[in-house]
């Protein structure tokens, strides 16, 4: 069944526990986070975290690295000895999103240009994070992104041919718009490993908007 939610983040940078109580306070009860520093990542936080979602009824379903628009250098490189740290960085990201009850992480990925790495490589690179992730009951799922290599529908249609099921993605709207693509374009090529969606409405003047208050039709997205 879909659930709609709200991302914490909505509020930045109002720190993420002061943002679920306000939204909690508003009739939201299902959030996506992002790990806003290094801190929040470890066992206090997280139960604190817990304590929150228990008190108030509401969960938390995805988190987000802060470190996304490090991830060209961090995962997506040609130093390995950096990459192997990276791989560790994250599995913590992972082991915090358990803590907590999520059971999604949002990947940025590599920056079109940041790399030579082939999309062979990069897709070897993805599934490493993605088996990672499997272990933990955690799906790493890669986000389109502007001026990401996952802008393009043909770069999410070839991890697709060579990940097959073993691999996931979150559609960002918003994102889609802002790389010259249309939404329900990006819908299909990641088809049945789309997982988890940004939503957000535009017009041809404003790229990101509370859907209802732009011109997109979101029918064409549940066709």
């Amino acid at each position: 069944p879909v659930r709609v939610g709200i991302s914490a983040a909505s509020l930045y940078p109002m720190e993420t526990e002061k943002a679920l109580l306000h939204l909690t306070g508003l009739g939201y009860t299902l959030f996506e986070i992002f790990f806003n520093a290094c801190s929040e990542t470890g066992p206090e936080f997280g139960a604190q975290l817990n304590a929150m979602q228990a008190a108030h009824g509401f969960r938390i379903c995805s988190v987000h690295p802060f470190t996304s628009a490090l991830e060209s250098m961090l995962l997506f490189e040609r130093y390995d000895r950096r990459t192997k740290e990276g791989m560790a960085f994250y599995k913590q990201y992972m082991e915090a999103a358990k803590r907590i009850g999520a059971g999604l992480l949002v990947l940025h990925g590599q920056r079109t240009g940041a790399g030579p790495l082939s999309d062979a490589e990069y897709c070897a690179r993805y599934h490493e994070l993605y088996c990672i992730g499997q272990t933990m009951g955690i799906t790493v799922a890669q986000e389109n992104v502007r001026l990401f290599r996952s802008a393009s529908p043909d770069f999410i249609r070839t991890m697709r041919r060579e990940l097959g099921r073993e691999c996931a993605f979150v559609l960002d709207t918003k994102q889609a718009v802002r790389s010259g693509v249309e939404p329900d374009e990006m819908c299909r090529a990641m088809g049945e490993q789309l997982v988890h969606v940004h939503l957000s409405d535009h017009t041809e003047t404003e790229s990101c908007l509370l859907p209802g208050e732009g011109t997109y039709d979101f029918r064409i997205l549940r066709d």
